[in-house]
């Protein structure tokens, strides 16, 4: 079994563009943390984001995608995701496999890559009430803009129903 090539960022914004899905891309210097990214916030509006890409014990994958500065008690958000035990960062071998990304690019838009359903991708209710919310389009080094009702949009026509959910403290 060969494994297959991730999309690109011009494959992703060709998705968006059939979906009708309005999106705006700032390229910029790679950014590896949140902390790099600060530089952008004048440039580009709305929420940033910050991704967390965890499993619990029995191998079941979530992508927790939060504001950039929010915390999410690791020890406790498995409560709330639906996960069957406390969760730890999966590895990034998992990460290019299902969301097909590099730690320092995880996003929401690496739905497109679980073409298995592997990931179960939860939105925090607090970055939803944000009319624009930016991500990563696969790599990190552009920053694209959403509106968040278009994010949910965007996952549901990749096969996910992204849950959203209040996961920061």
């Amino acid at each position: 079994m060969t494994a297959r090539t991730p999309k690109t960022r011009d494959e992703l914004f060709a998705f968006l563009d059939e979906l009708d899905i309005r999106h705006n891309t700032t390229n910029h210097a790679p950014v590896f943390t949140v902390a790099e990214s600060v530089a952008l916030r004048d440039e580009i509006p709305g929420g940033h984001t910050k991704n967390l890409f965890v499993k619990d014990k029995k191998d079941r994958f979530f992508l927790l995608t939060v504001e950039e500065n929010a915390a999410v008690d690791l020890k406790t958000v498995h409560t709330l995701i639906g996960a069957a035990s406390k969760v730890s960062f999966g590895k990034p071998e998992k990460l290019m496999e299902y969301l097909g990304v590099i730690p320092g690019a995880v996003t929401a838009f690496g739905a497109i890559n679980d073409t298995g359903g592997n990931v179960t991708f939860v939105l925090d209710s607090d970055l939803m009430k944000d009319e624009i919310v930016n991500c990563h389009p696969l790599s990190n080094d552009a920053t694209t803009s959403i509106a968040g009702g278009d994010l949910i949009r965007f996952m549901e026509a990749t096969g996910h129903e992204p849950l959203v959910l209040k996961v920061t403290s």
